[in-house]
């Protein structure tokens, strides 16, 4: 089967080698960060383990967390992947890229297809949230619903964007960086390796789209967490531009702080973070507007035709 890589690379190892490089990425990320907090927060090597398990103990604590998150991604996430790449001698360009590029309109459209499709998606949040397991399950339920618990608390820790400046370092952190490197890991790198061994687009877009709900650890938002990844999964398929899932990454994450960072200064008063499904006649408007935006967005992205310089594409690639 023709790929992006030689044949003689196997998918199953280069997701390895990923793993591997995105483990080595989280070490150097850790380490950077350490002398980084150090530094800024004069805290002690000791103190951190502390800091980490319990944020709120420490005055800083939110911004050394936001720290962490943010070097630790940036490093495991989008410099290991990309060093991957390196290492197997890709051309990132058009190994990331195998389209001609597509107008900003497009672009644009594709990222606020995820406000469009929040009131619909309300609807499979609040399912997934108020999910009740079998029996059998019940100690996974019991670990699952405080893990879900101790995240809460953690964001709601960090989620603080009442000014300016507060906001611009949540957007990177917690939009920019994300988009850029989830998107790479899981559409650019996962999604086509799962393609080229399966030769069928579905699966590998489905596949990686449960793998990035699952490595989030938020089984009470796992399901639309799984369809968000999906869509991204068939934007950048239908595209064959990176940016194109990334741009509607950043809309999806960025347009929950800026309603945190409007809820917060008083400019809303809804809750941001509710659960709870949204009134039916947006929910019904939401899911039109969604699939006709979507329907677009198909038909303009299959017109986009291939680049000269990219490589040999699965044999499934062309088909939907």
């Amino acid at each position: 089967m023709k790929g992006f890589i030689s044949k003689e690379t196997h998918p199953v190892y280069v997701i390895l080698l990923l793993l591997a490089f995105m483990i080595g990425g989280y070490f150097v990320g850790s380490f950077i960060f350490a002398v980084l907090a150090t530094t800024v927060f004069n805290i002690g090597f000791v103190e951190m383990p502390d800091i980490a398990l319990d944020p709120a103990s420490h005055p800083s604590g939110r911004n050394i967390m936001l720290l962490l998150q943010g070097v630790v991604q940036f490093m495991s996430f989008i410099v290991g992947p990309l060093i991957m790449l390196r290492v197997l001698r890709y051309k990132i360009d058009p190994y990331l890229n195998w389209k001609m590029p597509v107008t900003p309109l497009l672009v644009l459209l594709s990222g606020i297809l995820m406000i469009i499709i929040m009131p619909a998606n309300s609807v499979v949040i609040n399912w997934n949230a108020t999910l009740n397991f079998p029996d059998f399950m019940n100690e996974f339920e019991q670990w699952a619903r405080a893990k879900e618990d101790e995240l809460a608390e953690l964001t709601k820790l960090i989620a603080n964007f009442d000014d300016v400046p507060k906001l611009l370092v949540g957007l990177l952190v917690i939009a920019v960086i994300p988009a850029i490197g989830e998107e790479i890991v899981f559409r650019g790198v996962l999604q086509k390796q799962l393609h080229r061994w399966t030769g069928n687009p579905h699966v590998a877009i489905w596949i990686a789209g449960l793998v990035f709900a699952a490595i989030h650890v938020q089984f009470f938002g796992f399901v639309p967490r799984a369809i968000l990844g999906a869509l991204f999964g068939y934007l950048y398929f239908w595209s064959g531009r990176i940016s194109v899932p990334i741009v509607a990454h950043f809309f999806n994450n960025g347009f929950t702080v800026l309603l945190l960072y409007l809820q917060q200064t008083g400019a809303v008063d809804f809750d941001v973070e509710s659960t709870e499904p949204m009134n039916w006649w947006s929910v019904l408007i939401s899911f039109l507007l969604s699939a006709a935006v979507l329907y677009y967005l198909y038909t303009e992205f299959k017109e986009v035709p291939r680049r000269n310089d990219a490589l040999p594409e699965p044999a499934a690639e062309s088909e939907l």
